[in-house]
This record gives C-alpha cells, sequence and structure tokens, in this order.
C-alpha cells in the first residue's frame, strides 16, 4: 500500500488487510495497552483524581485507533476530519488540568502503542512483516495530523477556559462591589479556591497604569508578574476591570506588611521594564461584606500617590497622614500664601529646609536629635530651623505652627512613605 499525502485511495494489499484484521482481533486489548501506558507514564493523568478519566481515556484511545485503522482500509492518507472527537476530549483534559505537553505525550504513547500492535499482529506472517514495515509511513502521518489536532483542540479549549474563567471572576467582583448575594455556583466555589470566605478578614488593591505601557505589555501580563514576585502561596481573587486591577486577598494572622516589602519591589522592576502602575491598599476589613468600602479605600489610596508609580498602604499610614491623603482642595486653598511660598521654593531648591523641618518634628521638635538623625552639625540644624521661622512667620516651638506647616508641607509636597510617622521625611 501507498498512503499519499493528497489522500487518494490505493488498492489494500493483501498482506496489509491481514494486519488490519488482527490488530482488530486484538483491538480491546491494545487499547487497554495504551490506558496503561498513559496512567503510567503521565503524571497529570496519574495523579488525577477525577475517577471517570480511565473511562473517558479509554473512549478517547478507541477513537483515535479506529480513525487511524480507517484510514489503513480504505488505503488513504489520514486527514483532519478523521479526528472529530478530540475536541470534546480536549475541553475535558483542561477542566482536569492535564497540560497541553502532557496531552501531547498521552497522544503519542497511544500512536507508538497501536505502532506496536500492528507488528503484533504480523508476527507470525512473514509477508505480513514485510508489509508492516511499509505502514511505518502512515502510522507517521497518523501522529502528525492527529497531534495537530490534538494541539488545536487544547489550545480551543484552554482559551475557552480562560474566556469564561475571566468572566466569572469579573461577575463575581460587581456581586462583591454591589453586596449582591451569592447563590451556590461557580462564584463561590472560586472564593474558596482563592482563599476567600464569608467571614474572612480581608484588605482590597486597586492598581492602575500612571504613564503609557511600553512595548505589548498588558495589565493580564503585569498581574503575573507581580504574582510571580509574590510567590505561590499568594492567594486571593485577581480581576482586570477595565483599565485597573483590582484584588481582593485574605488577611493572615501577620498583617500584610510582608507582603507589602514585596509588592513595592515587584512594582518597582516593572516601572523599570515599561510598566509604571500605582497601587493603593485598603486598610483590614472584617468579611466580604466590607469590600465595596475596602475598594472606596484603596481607590483614595492609589489616588494618593498622584500619579506616581508605587504601593501605598493605608494600614501602614498613621492617622494624620492619610487625613492629609485625601487631597482636598479647599485644604489646599487655606494654605497661608507664606507657607504655600515656602514650600514650593524649598522644594525647587531640593528641599533641605523641608527635610529637616520633618526630621525635626519626627525627633519631638528636639533640633539637637534632628542633627544627629540628619548628620549635620547642630548649628546648621538651629539655622535652617531659623530660617524656616523667619520665611513662614511661624513659631517652631509652638504646637499649632508645627502643625498648620506640617500640613503644607504634607499637601505640596506629595504622599508621606508607608509606616511613615507624622513628620517623618
Amino acid at each position: 500500500m501507498n498512503a499519499r499525502r493528497d489522500g487518494a485511495a490505493d488498492e489494500v494489499a493483501p498482506a496489509v488487510r491481514r494486519i488490519i484484521d488482527g490488530v482488530e482481533a486484538l483491538f480491546d486489548v491494545i487499547v487497554a495497552r495504551s490506558v496503561e501506558k498513559t496512567l503510567a507514564q503521565v503524571p497529570a493523568y496519574a495523579a488525577s483524581p477525577d475517577e471517570g478519566l480511565h473511562a473517558e481515556l479509554t473512549a478517547h484511545v478507541d477513537a483515535v485507533f479506529r480513525a487511524a485503522l480507517t484510514s489503513l482500509s480504505e488505503a488513504r492518507s489520514p486527514q483532519r476530519s478523521d479526528f472529530p472527537v478530540t475536541w470534546k476530549y480536549a475541553a475535558n483534559r483542561v477542566r482536569q488540568g492535564v497540560t497541553l505537553s502532557d496531552f501531547l505525550q498521552a497522544y503519542r504513547i497511544g500512536q507508538v502503542t497501536l505502532w506496536e500492535g500492528l507488528l503484533e499482529a504480523a508476527e507470525d506472517d512473514p509477508e505480513a512483516r514485510e508489509a508492516a514495515l511499509t505502514l511505518a509511513t502512515h502510522v507517521m502521518q497518523v501522529i502528525e495530523v492527529g497531534s495537530t489536532v490534538a494541539a488545536e483542540a487544547f489550545l480551543h479549549a484552554q482559551q475557552h477556559q480562560v474566556a469564561e474563567t475571566d468572566r466569572v471572576r469579573r461577575d463575581l467582583l460587581e456581586d462583591l462591589l454591589a453586596r449582591r448575594d451569592l447563590s451556590p455556583g461557580p462564584k463561590q466555589a472560586m472564593l474558596r479556591s482563592v482563599g476567600l470566605e464569608p467571614e474572612t478578614r480581608v484588605s482590597v488593591a486597586s492598581a492602575a497604569p500612571v504613564g503609557p505601557l511600553a512595548g505589548d505589555w498588558t495589565l493580564r501580563e503585569a498581574v503575573s508578574a507581580v504574582r510571580e514576585a509574590v510567590g505561590a502561596g499568594y492567594q486571593g481573587l485577581t480581576v482586570v476591570r477595565q483599565d485597573e486591577v483590582v484584588t481582593i486577598s485574605p488577611v493572615r494572622s501577620n498583617g500584610i506588611s510582608g507582603v507589602v516589602d514585596v509588592l513595592e519591589q515587584a512594582i518597582a522592576r516593572l516601572s523599570r521594564r515599561g510598566m509604571p502602575l500605582a497601587v493603593g491598599i485598603s486598610t483590614v476589613h472584617e468579611g466580604l461584606t466590607e469590600v465595596p468600602e475596602a475598594y472606596a479605600e484603596a481607590c483614595a489610596a492609589r489616588d494618593g500617590l498622584r500619579g506616581e508609580p508605587g504601593v501605598l498602604a493605608l494600614p501602614l499610614l498613621s492617622t494624620f497622614d492619610y487625613l492629609v491623603l485625601r487631597d482636598d482642595e479647599t485644604a489646599r486653598r487655606l494654605i497661608r500664601p507664606a507657607l504655600r511660598r515656602f514650600v514650593e521654593e524649598d522644594r525647587a531648591r531640593g528641599g533641605a529646609l523641608i527635610s529637616t523641618l520633618l526630621e525635626y518634628i519626627a525627633s519631638d521638635l528636639n533640633a539637637k536629635v534632628a542633627a544627629e538623625r540628619l548628620h549635620v552639625h547642630a548649628n546648621t540644624a538651629y539655622y535652617r530651623l531659623d530660617r524656616i521661622a523667619e520665611r513662614t512667620g511661624c513659631d517652631l516651638r509652638r504646637l499649632a505652627d508645627v502643625q498648620e506647616l506640617l500640613i503644607a508641607v504634607r499637601l505640596l509636597s506629595g504622599r508621606p512613605s508607608a509606616g511613615s510617622s507624622p513628620g517623618s521625611p
């Protein structure tokens, strides 16, 4: 027999027909052999908890083998249309968590087993053994065409699953933000899979680009990069929502400070690679019913970054820092002109006086301690404080004056550092 690639049929040689008859006589044995090899050699199949996998794998192998024998019997090359059942089985493998490489490995094991069956069927027939050698090309074509169809089916099923999972995630987030009750089903199952229960303590993060994305960057890729940086143990519901990424995370007993440190490093790396993100993190809330409030806090924290990449976590801020974080325009207009001029001019000159003021406040209005922390002579610190008082008209020994000046600096100079005290730089 000469199996041509154009699919045209030739007459089946008698020796080949005897091989086909021999395989059909051993068909169930060969199928079972293929299934056993697959379960033994492909870890994803052996580890699958799906009780129906064995029966389903048997049915798939049966269908593929029959397709191969049909093309042999009709003396033609295998065609894509010979493998329609692959699409259904590929979707099930994706659902069962089997990877593409495992799926194709299982397919190849089946084809090798079929080839061994062909040789076994010809074993006691010298003429058939010689004819079997001509079937190698046909089996290779079956592997080529079948693997192509299998890979396409798998990728299609995978894309469909990703799209469906994304839809469930988006709907779930919107339900949580609207405080809608969640009926039993895929949404509740997804919550449990990411470590979220109705009473779980949660924090919400909102991340958004603060500049154009370089190259082919997408928000979905940024999410993957951040998850990789945080580590495999990271749990939570993450959704790309229009032009932002929203994450609802369970909060462990040790809080979120460790996660914030890792996030800051990841966001800095992403910024250098052309993905500048601003991330705001809410305070800790008791239960999923408080997700709307947590989300509002996260957005406020993100906006507090004022268009700069980085991470601002409300749990690490003081109450004072949070109050000035709100960036209220009325509060800005209430700043006295002399204080505004001081802040704007000193920032333009490098901010030495502002840094001294903040360290002075952080040192409980002790100029000598502030000088030590700034690594300058005490006289330098006193000189700078006198200059501040002269230019602003404030008495830096009066709490009310110091507080007014600090508020002006905070409102006009940008966000505070996470974990800072009200007066720290």
